[in-house]
């Protein structure tokens, strides 16, 4: 071995020596890639010490370019090494960071509810079906005639100001605006035209029609907005018509509902006299509670009547042969007073800690 030869060998016994504790050095990948090509780049000492066996004998070139190969060698299966001992050391600092701690109690989905509207409603109908009232459903888009003049208020009249609001941007047959409804009234002539059209041969005979006994829930539209009122509300309209149907039957019926409602037998009914355009004569339906947080305060909840006339005719029906009842009752109103709500915008501001109460 000649000295040029062992002083090589030593040359490339120095690189493996320095390649191995650079890359024992770097902690990431990066390091580990900047260490890499001091030594195998382009510019590496191994690449230039390959590039300088040309000027060699082919002799030397031989032995010497064999011992290159071998420190090469080393060198990356140095770097491999080190490349997967920092994959293996970044997965366990990943997994050690989302590891899941099985000793914590599992997140359980969030149980819904009946929102209490809903709740309301539902026992509303329950209740009236249990007295023989059919529950009718109609469209919250209507037409001036169902939604005003069937029910006896023309065009101009005077009582159509609190309630002639919201209109969308279509017309029906006769070229006037739709409406959203102002109330559930127009469900009462519908149910109630389909109702006499269905024993339009019997009543044609002089036969008894059977009573038009319904009611129609559902939401309703006008501009109000404040604790007790909303621009979007819930109504039920409640209808009883035969050939003897009486105000008496109204103030019956009216407190057995109030009264299974509520759940209570201490509770008293009165009747103001008022006006509608469809009923007369007309009467506000209060109420009042002989025990609890309400005791003693007569309480307005509904608005009722005998059936007009006019009304009566609109249904198809000769006024002097049937005669009836109707009524209107705020859903949102008995919801706040059987839940003890005090501002109504509570039911449809979606707070979730208000809601989970009614679960």
């Amino acid at each position: 071995m000649s000295a040029s030869t062992s002083l090589a060998d030593l040359a490339h016994a120095e690189w493996v020596r320095q390649a191995l504790a650079e890359f024992a050095a770097a902690d990431t990948p990066a390091q580990l890639e900047n260490a890499k090509a001091r030594f195998l780049g382009k510019a590496g000492v191994v690449t230039e010490a390959m590039k300088s066996l040309a000027a060699l004998t082919p002799d030397e070139r031989k032995a010497r370019g064999a011992a290159i190969n071998a420190a090469k060698q080393q060198i990356e299966a140095a770097l491999a090494a080190r490349r997967q001992a920092l994959a293996e050391s970044e997965l366990e600092r990943q997994l050690a960071a989302e590891a899941l701690d099985l000793t914590l109690p599992g997140r359980r989905r969030g149980q819904g509810t009946i929102h209490p509207i809903s709740r309301a409603a539902e026992r509303i109908e329950a209740i009236f079906a249990s007295m023989g009232f059919d529950v009718a459903e109609g469209p919250e888009v209507e037409t001036d005639w169902y939604s005003f003049t069937a029910l006896n208020n023309p065009e101009n009249h005077p009582a159509r100001s609190m309630q002639d609001t919201f209109y969308v941007d279509l017309k029906d047959a006769e070229g006037r605006w739709l409406n959203l409804r102002p109330h559930t009234s127009p469900m009462q002539i519908r149910y109630a035209r389909q109702h006499v059209e269905a024993h339009r041969d019997l009543i044609a005979r002089g036969g008894r029609m059977p009573d038009i006994r319904v009611i129609a829930p559902g939401r309703t539209y006008r501009v109000d907005s404040d604790a007790t009122h909303s621009p979007m509300f819930h109504q039920v309209e409640g209808l009883w018509v035969g050939q003897d149907v009486s105000f008496k039957d109204l103030k019956v019926v009216y407190l057995e509902f109030i009264q299974a409602f509520f759940e209570t037998r201490e509770l008293s009914l009165r009747f103001r006299p008022s006006y509608f355009p469809f009923t007369e004569p007309s009467a506000e339906i209060d109420i009042r509670f002989e025990a609890g947080p309400l005791a003693g305060r007569w309480l307005e909840v509904s608005g009722a009547g005998q059936v007009h006339p006019q009304v009566i005719r609109n249904y198809g029906l000769d006024p002097e042969q049937y005669i009836g009842f109707a009524f209107g009752s705020g859903i949102d109103r008995l919801a706040m007073l059987r839940y003890g709500v005090n501002d109504l915008r509570a039911f449809f501001e979606g707070d979730l800690r208000f809601l989970a109460q009614f679960r």
